[in-house]
């Protein structure tokens, strides 16, 4: 069994865009904690531990702050506009009792028959809300999509969760369907023989009008 990975964290001064690109350059990541009836507290972690715990899927961090074990939970994280980049997480404290609404990711497996028969599938959502005790968060929901005929929707509701694990969004939400591919307009091509109509330009008035005055 792999050690668990414990964060150090460090109360940072300041604020703004040139405080957090200097932290940033120096291999830290900017992070506010929040939860528990406390004060906001502003901290910087280091961008390599935070960036494998969140490829992971560690939503339940151990991080070590002022010389005393947390447990923070991944509330938020902001990334660059290409999406590979971290910018800035919001964490939050929690005891390891209590139940929390958290985002995960779904994970689509296998082919469905029906694009074997034409169909496209389209994954619509790629994350549901679910309600579990913080100790027991998925990384991610994985749902078997092998039976889906063409015009077959899958639903928030039709997901199979880990136990402990409630739906926390609509249960009618659209996670995936295998739809008809839409079929281009055939181009219309003149056959040989055939005849087209002649190209008819139309000029503004002010143009004939000069043209008018020159051939005048």
């Amino acid at each position: 069994m792999a050690e668990t990975l414990v964060l150090k964290a460090f109360r940072r001064d300041g604020r703004g865009t040139r405080v957090s690109r200097k932290l940033r350059e120096q291999g830290q990541v900017p992070a506010i904690v929040y939860g528990h009836q406390t004060e906001p507290l502003a901290v910087a972690l280091n961008y390599h531990d935070l960036e494998l715990e969140i490829k992971h899927h560690h939503r339940l961090l151990d991080v070590e702050m002022d010389g005393k074990p947390e447990k923070l939970l991944v509330k938020e994280v902001q990334y660059n506009y290409l999406g590979d980049k971290i910018l800035h997480v919001d964490l939050t404290r929690v005891n390891l009792d209590e139940r929390v609404k958290v985002d995960v990711s779904i994970e689509l497996r296998g082919v469905p028959v029906g694009v074997a028969a034409g169909g496209v599938l389209e994954q619509v959502t790629a994350e549901i809300e679910v309600e579990c005790a913080v100790t027991a968060i998925p990384e991610n929901i994985r749902v078997q999509v092998n039976e889906m005929k063409v015009g077959d929707t899958l639903t928030a509701a039709n997901l199979v969760l880990p136990e402990g694990v409630v739906l926390a969004c609509d249960p009618t939400m659209v996670i995936a369907t295998v739809r008809v591919m839409a079929e281009e307009p055939e181009a219309v091509v003149a056959t040989e023989g055939e005849e087209t109509e002649p190209e008819v330009i139309i000029r503004p008035k002010k143009e004939e009008d000069e043209a008018e005055g020159a051939t005048a």
